[in-house]
C-alpha cells in the first residue's frame, strides 16, 4: 500500500479510523467530502491549491469504507439487495457518515467549517449541515441530490457500466476508471487520460480494504437513508448548489430538488459539465466556491 507522510489518522469515539490531509496552516477551515468510492486524492490538486491560496485551511478525508480509512466488518449487501434498494439491517447510514465528519471537525478543534461535498459527499455534507449546524459555516453541494427517488436518478447507460465486475488488479482498475470517467465527464470537458490514469493508480495504491465491498456498503448507506428532503429543509447555513447539465449518474433534477428544499440556496449550472471535477474545471468551480465562502463569512 502506498505510504504518504501527508496522511494523518484519528480514531473516532465510535471506533472508525479516518485518514485525512490538511493543506494550509491557517485560515477558515474547509472540509472536502468526496463521493462514492472516491478517496481524498480524487479532489483536483488545482482546486485544493486554489482554495488554500485564497487563505482557507483545506481538510480532505477518506470516508469510511474507502482509501486508508477503516472498512466496516459487516458483510456488503448483495447485488440483488442493491438493485431492490433493500439494505441489510446492519447497514450504516448517511447520518453515521455525517457524524464521522462532525467528529473530525471536533477532533481538529476547527469550530464551524465550510462543508464542500461532491455526489455522495454532497449528501453527507447536507446531512452534517442539517444535523450538526454548530459545525457548519456554509454548505456547498456539488452534483448531488436529496434522496427523493423521483429525482437525480442515473441513466440506464450508467447502470450498465456500474454492473461490470469489480477490478481485481491495478491494470483493470485503471481501465475501469477511464471507461466510467469518460462516460460521466460531460460533453464540454473530456477527460485527460494521463491525469485520470495517475489518479486511478493513486487510488488503487491507497486502498486499504476490499474496495468493492466498501463501495457496496456506501451505496447501501444512501439507500438506507431514504428521502432526506424534509431533513435538509431545516438547513440554515448559506448554501450553494453546483451541477452540470450533462450528468449521467446524478441527473440535474437532483440539484434542482436540493435548491428547492433549502431556503435561500443559490444554484449554479455549468453547461457541458457532467459528474466530474477535473483540473480543467477546477478554477471555474473554485471561483464560484470562494465567492460563496467569502460571502458566508461576511
Amino acid at each position: 500500500m502506498h505510504e504518504n507522510t501527508a496522511d494523518r489518522f484519528v480514531t473516532l469515539p465510535g471506533g472508525t479510523r479516518l485518514c485525512y490531509r490538511i493543506d494550509g496552516e491557517y485560515g477558515p477551515p474547509v472540509l472536502l467530502i468526496a463521493g462514492l468510492a472516491e478517496d481524498l486524492t480524487t479532489w483536483s490538486p488545482r482546486f485544493v491549491s486554489a482554495l488554500a491560496a485564497t487563505g482557507f485551511r483545506v481538510i480532505r478525508l477518506d470516508n469510511r469504507d474507502c482509501g486508508r480509512s477503516s472498512y466496516a466488518s459487516t458483510p456488503p449487501p448483495s447485488t440483488l439487495r442493491q438493485l431492490l434498494a433493500r439494505p441489510r439491517r446492519d447497514a450504516y447510514t448517511l447520518a453515521d457518515m455525517a457524524t464521522d465528519a462532525a467528529q473530525l471537525i471536533e477532533h481538529l478543534g476547527l469550530g464551524p467549517a465550510h462543508l464542500i461535498g461532491r455526489s455522495l459527499g454532497g449528501m453527507i455534507a447536507q446531512t452534517v449541515a442539517a444535523r450538526h449546524p454548530a459545525h457548519t459555516m456554509s454548505l456547498t453541494s456539488l452534483y448531488s441530490t436529496t434522496g427523493d427517488p423521483k429525482v437525480g436518478q442515473p441513466a440506464p447507460s450508467t447502470l450498465a457500466l456500474l454492473a461490470a465486475p469489480p477490478p481485481r488488479n491495478r491494470v483493470q482498475a485503471v481501465r475501469a476508471h477511464l471507461r466510467l470517467t469518460a462516460h460521466l465527464a460531460g460533453t464540454g470537458f473530456p477527460i485527460d487520460e494521463v491525469e485520470e490514469t495517475d489518479h486511478a493508480v493513486q487510488t488503487w495504491n491507497r486502498t486499504a480494504g476490499d474496495a468493492a465491498a466498501g463501495t457496496a456498503r456506501q451505496v447501501q448507506a444512501i439507500q438506507a437513508s431514504g428521502d432526506r428532503t424534509a431533513e435538509i429543509a431545516g438547513i440554515t447555513a448559506p448554501t450553494l448548489v453546483i451541477n452540470g447539465d450533462r450528468d449521467l449518474i446524478v441527473a440535474p433534477s437532483g440539484g434542482e430538488a436540493t435548491v428547492a428544499a433549502i431556503a435561500g440556496a443559490r444554484h449554479v449550472v455549468i453547461p457541458g459539465m457532467g459528474h466530474h471535477l477535473p483540473d480543467a474545471l477546477a478554477l471555474l468551480i473554485a471561483d464560484h466556491v470562494v465567492g460563496h465562502l467569502e460571502g458566508a463569512h461576511a
